[in-house]
């Protein structure tokens, strides 16, 4: 019954290419200009690039409904921002310069003449004029600019650095984590002995847009070109550098598509080459690249056009197009290479399109709909080179199907007059396999088909016999089970998260910048902002106010805080404030009569959304401490709102949300996980249902399914063997994997089930020696398409170049290894063809069927589908051929 099923969705389909194969023998040029026409129209698409460009850091790589984006928005409305600048309060990260200077020799940089070198930096950042000064423009609190509390300790002077005594992390009051890094204390004191690292923070008030952007620009220029500090060294960094660096690291791999396409062309024609004039396939390669580029223009065009954005992580495509595209090219040459010369060159491309078509159909569907699902993950930078890939994919299907074979066809019209590959003049016949520049044309007189190539026979004469020795699948199993093994062990290593400063090019001061910030002050985390939401919370009643203690004391005994800094709490500060006046605060009237005076006084007016008698929301600070990893991020982020969501649990319910601007970036870490598995789920479970309809077997289809995860696993493990994380980069990756190793695994499930071999082993081999090259071919393109990348000085292209290369890699071994040993083991998928055993055991009367034949046409169709007739009778099959038609 599963064969019934699977044969009506085969059989039609490959009939229906075999149809289309014949239209376009016919009229190939008609295919050729329309392709090209529509490629040209659609490619216009590029002139809407640059105002669909979406490079936003924040939009494209955080989850887009992340909790905290809803949190931000929350504390955006209930917390307006204040004219009186207070870097802790911030809802973003600001907009600012700051400088970390350390010591030349990683010395202790608290010394008076580094600090000579500290006080004319800051004297140099201040003086600088760029049409507004930094006076102007700064963040301002009581009328002041912002300062910088080490400074500010030291009055200016550097001679003070040795006198004063500086205690940390708190001095006077004043938080230093963030100021002072690298520390090292004296002996049960916490007085600072020596320090490795100073930070200065230059914040610009953020409703001046324009000015502050040519003084950041100005602030980088004059540090990019400082070289006056003798004692210290300076990494530097402003609140756009992420951006301007992350949207220029593109641009170093423009110059890399040229050698893409010159190896995909070379490697293209190097693998199609044969020293007969007449059969090589030079021109049939070079469109076949050609058909890969007019998809991609085809594509992006029709998106650009259709208003898509365009996220940078889509530079990547092309490459992976190019290499995907002169994939099915090989199929269908390989498949071309199979059908016998003399026939007309319409019948030899429909029998092409019939063998060939369905094997890339499914290879395309599953390509597509893997990186359409890829759409249901939350992060733009993956939905956007999702779109853009599926849809180049399918043109790239589209003008396989349609301008490369009609470039097979108008070839294959060459080959027919057997003419020259480069001047087009007809040579003398060739009576061998070879050829040479003077004659060509050669076929093998048994088959009436081309010569093999010789990796051809290779496979056929060696590799398949041999793969299918039982002491070599005994080895190949083993090699499986060692693969597989380290394989979950990398995936156990897997790390999580993208560290921002990989979305700059390498060598940029933003790197060099985070490498100290990482270095020097990872002693302490965010100040998170704990929102108390719950405008009916009675601040008043003491019942309440334990229960908020008590969700206070909770945050302070999490490992992630700081238990020795106090939290910052305008609630703690108004019941000292009562007690030390004499007020009854347990009284709801006397509570809200004196809090707007006190807010006022006390400075943290910013902290209470009181309005008209009613407090509607109010928010405190927890210090975190040692988030050094992306793991310690992802810990402090869970075990924040794990806390918050048990302080609403309490007997007198808290309702509060936790907030730093860091945590729309943490947020990654919460779905990347739940997200991937998700999207691999459901692809290959699709993936699966395409098999089972296409592959007329299922319990091949389901070795289909199983190839599909091994390759994840093995992709999986060992990416993190290589330092990659997991991240929204590499889940582009992965749901990459889900196609490809289709790709490898369906076109040879699906020979090995079309085989008509008799036995298990006959079909792997059979299967091997018609794909392995193929498969070989399309890895070595692939690989082509994307190892320039490699070079790349982003970490979002080399990312890209090391899964590919895993994906390709452990595909084309499951193709050409793994899968054909495991699929002999399987008695169920190599039952003898049914067509032959009847023909064996039911011959016909070959007499009577030759003398009632009525035309050319119907005796090729008879000597078709009754070859072994060819040996009884002397039949010029070449004669009937040549002028048949579809």
């Amino acid at each position: 019954m599963a064969k019934c099923k699977t044969d009506c969705i085969e059989r039609p389909l490959s009939l229906a290419f075999e149809k289309l194969g014949c239209v376009v023998g016919r009229h190939p040029w008609v295919f050729f200009l329309s392709a090209i026409c529509v490629a040209a129209a659609l490619g216009a698409g590029f002139v809407f690039l640059d105002e669909r460009e979406a490079n936003d850091i924040e939009d494209q790589f955080t989850p887009v409904n992340g909790p905290a984006k809803l949190e931000r928005a929350i504390v955006v409305e209930n917390f307006p921002q204040s004219e009186e600048f207070s870097q802790l309060r911030l809802t973003s990260e600001g907009t600012y310069a700051s400088l970390i200077i350390t010591g030349l020799q990683g010395e202790n940089i608290l010394t008076e003449a580094a600090f000579n070198d500290i006080i004319e930096l800051d004297r140099q950042v201040k003086s600088m004029t760029t049409g507004n000064t930094f006076e102007n423009l700064c963040a301002k609190t009581k009328g002041r600019c912002m300062s910088n509390a080490i400074l500010d300790i030291l009055n200016n002077n550097a001679t003070e650095i040795v006198s004063s005594t500086i205690t940390y992390p708190m001095n006077n009051g004043t938080f230093l984590g963030t100021t002072i890094g690298g520390v090292d204390l004296k002996p049960n004191s916490s007085e600072l002995k020596s320090a490795k690292a100073v930070r200065l923070f230059y914040f610009l008030d953020e409703q001046k847009t324009v000015g502050n952007s040519d003084w950041l620009d100005g602030f980088l220029k004059l540090l990019s070109n400082s070289t006056d500090q003798k004692t210290v060294h300076v990494s530097y960094f402003t609140s756009v550098s992420r951006q301007n660096e992350f949207e220029t690291s593109s641009d170093s791999v423009i110059p890399l598509f040229a050698v893409t396409y010159f190896l995909a062309i070379n490697i293209s024609i190097l693998s199609c080459l044969r020293l007969d004039c007449v059969r090589t396939k030079v021109w049939v390669a070079m469109s076949g690249v050609v058909s890969a580029g007019m998809a991609v223009l085809a594509s992006f065009g029709l998106l650009l056009f259709c208003g898509m954005p365009f996220a940078m992580t889509v530079a990547t495509a092309p490459f992976l197009i190019l290499g995907v595209g002169v994939d099915d090219m090989f199929i269908m040459i390989s498949c071309w290479q199979k059908t016998e010369v003399h026939k007309a060159v319409e019948l030899r491309l429909a029998e092409t399109y019939k063998e060939a078509g369905v094997s890339i159909t499914i290879t395309t569907l599953t390509d597509v709909l893997a990186f359409y699902i890829g759409l249901l993950t939350p992060f733009r930078s993956v939905q956007s080179f999702c779109m853009y890939t599926s849809t180049a994919l399918l043109f790239c299907y589209i003008f396989n199907i349609t301008f490369f074979g009609a470039c097979l066809a108008l070839n294959g019209r060459r080959e027919k007059g057997n003419r020259h590959w480069l001047t087009c003049m007809k040579v003398p016949e060739a009576t061998g396999d070879g050829g040479g520049c003077c004659v060509g044309g050669a076929y093998d007189e048994n088959t009436r088909k081309e010569f093999e190539m010789p990796i051809d026979s290779f496979f056929k004469n060696y590799y398949g016999p041999f793969l299918t020795r039982v002491w070599v699948k005994a080895l190949v199993c083993l090699i499986y089970a060692g693969y597989l093994a380290v394989s979950i062990y990398g995936c156990f290593q897997m790390q999580e998260g993208l560290d921002l400063k990989h979305l700059a090019a390498d060598g940029s001061y933003v790197g060099s910048y985070y490498d100290k910030e990482d270095e020097f002050f990872s002693a302490f985390g965010p100040n998170v902002m704990l929102v108390i939401k719950d405008e009916d919370f009675q601040y008043w009643n003491p019942t309440a106010r334990k229960s908020l203690d008590l969700c206070l004391e909770n945050f302070l005994n999490m490992t992630v805080s700081d238990s020795g800094i106090s939290p910052i709490s305008w609630l703690s500060a108004y019941m000292q404030f009562g007690l030390s006046a004499g007020f009854n605060l347990d009284n709801e009237t006397q509570f809200k009569s004196y809090l707007t005076a006190f807010l006022n006084l006390s400075g943290f007016s910013e902290d209470v959304n009181f309005i008209n008698n009613k407090i509607l929301a109010s928010r405190m600070f927890i210090q975190t401490v040692n988030i050094r990893t992306a793991i310690d991020e992802k810990n402090m982020l869970d075990v924040f709102r794990e806390t918050a969501e048990k302080c609403g649990k309490l007997q007198t319910p808290v309702d509060l949300i936790v907030y730093h601007p860091a945590f729309i970036y943490f947020d990654q870490y919460a779905v990347i996980i739940t997200n991937t598995i998700q999207n691999l789920a459901i692809a290959t479970c699709v993936m699966l249902v395409i098999s089972l309809l296409l592959i007329p077997n299922p319990l091949c289809s389901l070795w289909v399914t199983f190839a599909i995860a091994s390759v994840i696993v093995g992709v999986a493990g060992f990416m993190a063997l290589w330092d990659v994380s997991l991240d929204s980069v590499s889940m582009i990756n992965l749901v990459i994997c889900i196609g490809f190793s289709v790709d490898f695994s369906a076109h040879i499930s699906y020979a090995f089930v079309s085989s008509e071999k008799s036995s298990a082993n006959e079909k792997a081999m059979d299967a091997v020696t018609k794909l392995g090259y193929p498969i070989i071919q399309g890895a070595m393109s692939t690989i082509a398409g994307v190892v320039v990348l490699a070079a790349a000085e982003s970490y979002i292209f080399r990312t890209f170049f090391k899964i590919m290369f895993l994906v390709i890699l452990f595909g084309a071994v499951h193709g050409i290894i793994f899968i054909p040993v495991f699929l002999t083991f399987l008695s169920a998928c190599s039952n003898s063809h049914e067509r032959n055993k009847e023909n064996l055991s039911e011959p016909r009367d070959t007499s009577e069927q030759l003398s009632r034949l009525p035309s050319p046409r119907v005796t090729d169709i008879i000597v078709r589908d009754t070859p072994f007739l060819i040996a009884s009778y002397s039949i010029d099959v070449p004669d009937f051929t040549a002028t048949s038609t579809c």
